[in-house]
């Protein structure tokens, strides 16, 4: 079984959301767009132990916090999903409420259209959906899962009871290290899913309570414990009848079921014959190791496991995070995540990476990545990490056309926020990620992309034809032409005649001057030293020579006013979007 959409309507900061799965998934989008929420939607839907919760929902689940029914507008709460690729098993279970799914053009079948349900586009589909509302008559919230693909003969839904949502396997895990989402006891955690698979609970917890009510603590008369508790006997009887109180003993706990959820806890050790702790207490790699057993252990033991996954890099070194992605995608029907890390989204095709943005209404829209033609697989790979992952998870961008630029532009913005912070800001206070073009004539390209997934894109570029102009300026919210033909010229003969100087020497002294180039005769001749740079820095695109060069500037007014003038013009520019 697999999740293939699901429809929000009036749930906490979303007041519409429509989302397409297509098998493996990671959700991005930014902090406020509401990934966390269409996990949460889709467990309200599926999660069978978010009804132990009472109630299910609150005042704040519900968009704007509006939860009073009015004249015109209800006010429900509406969350439906569509799932796909059932098992013959669950086939069977749901049959009288099968639909069927075209995957092609991404719809239920209606009626008419029965003659298509044979062709391979087309799944058996279950379509369930969760409503909630305020019961003014009984002061309290309330919400049920229904079978939402046909009415009973009174106009109602069939309800989608808590052991159907068992057998769709949903998992959501908020966090990968988190103590109840492993070997505790508490409902829902890993450990209590493995042992209700395997009906082992209820004999668990009555052996565990008989045993508690037979032991006896302090009762040794040495110990002094009884005799005071015969005098707390003897005092009763002044005031109460001979019977009552009889035979006071102090026993470990009133502990119910419920207490032992919350208390019980695998203590494990560090090493053969070692002090036994509790198991949150073991390091991280032994914690992260046992969450990906215990998930083996579910996948394997259902034949179904849908899981959903927030942020699994938290406090997660980057190998553990690839090997978690690759474990879970391994081992499960249908896997997603929600993520702010590259390393992650790395395991992604672009197809699979949803970004989610979320508009000042309420209204989420969601799009699936996809790249230009001329972004080959091998670039796309090569370059993801240090280019496209930093792009897609940003809000704004600003795209370079080259190496150094990409290098040279956060490093003006760095050094100027240093110099002087209440002018200034960095790329990354402004929430700007660079983005390397590779290409003059790729920035229209990937102006259009980013553009289209909603970012807030700038571009600065070489001196360009008329046409080229207009392509870029098209395609980015703001484009900033430098009055040079290549990065090299502006950083010469704008960057202070004293730091380039200062520059080179540090060069000439640490002995980092190429065996190629030849060495300046006059270190005190600036032309000489500009023309040698010049040939420094085109060969070297992709060092870090740019970024120490502006590190040695001392004010502003060292650095080049042409990039000063276009930091300072998106910054005014961010403040009125």
């Amino acid at each position: 079984m697999r999740l293939a959409l699901v429809e929000i309507q009036n749930f906490r900061g979303i007041s519409y959301s429509k989302i397409f799965f297509n098998g493996h998934n990671v959700i991005i989008g930014d902090n406020n767009a509401g990934k966390s929420t269409v996990l949460e939607a889709i467990d309200l839907v599926l999660g069978p132990d978010r009804l132990n919760r009472i109630p299910i929902i609150d005042e704040h689940d519900f968009y704007n916090g509006i939860y009073m029914p009015e004249e015109d507008n209800s006010n429900e709460i509406h969350i439906e999903v569509i799932l796909t690729d059932l098992e013959e098993e669950q086939s069977r279970r749901f049959n009288a409420n099968l639909e069927f799914w075209d995957t092609e053009k991404l719809k239920l079948l209606v009626e008419g259209e029965i003659d298509n349900i044979d062709k391979p586009e087309i799944l058996n589909a279950l379509r369930v959906k969760f409503i909630g509302r305020y019961d003014i008559e009984e002061d309290d919230f309330v919400g049920e899962t229904f079978f939402s693909s046909i009415e009973k003969q009174d106009g109602t839904l069939s309800k989608f009871t808590k052991s159907d949502k068992r057998e769709c396997g949903f998992l959501y895990l908020r966090a990968l290290r988190t103590g109840s989402r492993a070997l505790s006891m508490e409902r829902g955690s890993l450990l209590d899913i493995i042992l209700r698979i395997k009906e082992l609970r209820p004999k668990m917890w009555e052996s565990l309570l008989e045993e508690l009510r037979e032991v006896k603590v302090a009762a040794a008369p040495e110990l002094g414990i009884s005799d005071v508790l015969a005098d707390v006997q003897e005092a009763l009887k002044e005031f109460v009848p001979a019977d009552w109180g009889e035979a006071p003993i102090l026993k470990v706990s009133d502990l119910t079921r419920e207490h032992l959820r919350k208390t019980l806890t695998v203590f494990l050790a560090s090493e053969r014959g070692g002090y036994h702790a509790p198991f949150h207490h073991q390091g991280t790699g032994t914690v992260n190791t046992m969450v990906l057993a215990l998930l083996s252990m579910i996948a394997e033991t259902k034949k179904t496991v849908i899981f959903a996954m927030e942020e699994p890099e938290i406090a997660i070194p980057p190998y553990t995070q690839k090997r978690i992605i690759h474990h879970i995608r391994l081992k499960s029907t249908q896997a997603i995540f929600t993520s702010h890390s590259p390393f992650v989204l790395e395991e992604f095709a672009p197809p699979q990476i949803i970004l989610l943005k979320r508009d000042s209404a309420g209204k989420q829209r969601s799009d699936f990545i996809s790249f230009p033609k001329h972004v080959r697989p091998k670039n796309y790979n090569a370059q993801f990490r240090s280019g496209f992952a930093e792009a897609l998870l940003a809000k704004r961008i600003l795209i370079a056309e080259g190496s150094t630029e990409s290098i040279l532009y956060p490093a003006i913005a760095r050094r100027l926020s240093e110099i002087n912070p209440a002018k200034y800001s960095s790329l990354e206070a402004m929430g700007i990620a660079i983005f390397n073009a590779e290409s003059e004539n790729n920035i229209p390209l990937f102006g259009e992309l980013f553009k289209k997934l909603g970012k807030d894109v700038f571009a600065v570029f070489d001196k360009q034809n008329t046409e080229n102009l207009k392509k870029i300026e098209v395609n980015v919210l703001s484009g900033f032409e430098i009055p040079y033909k290549g990065i090299e010229d502006l950083l010469l003969e704008e960057t202070d005649n004293k730091v380039l100087t200062q520059f080179y020497l540090e060069l000439l002294a640490n002995d980092e001057i190429p065996m190629h180039l030849i060495a300046v005769n006059d270190p005190n001749d600036v032309a000489e030293i500009k023309k040698f740079l010049k040939r420094y820095f085109k060969e070297n695109k992709s060092s870090t020579g740019s970024s120490e060069l502006i590190a040695l500037c001392e004010s502003e007014h060292q650095i080049s006013a042409t990039i000063r003038g276009i930091l300072l013009t998106i910054r005014d520019m961010l403040d009125l979007i």
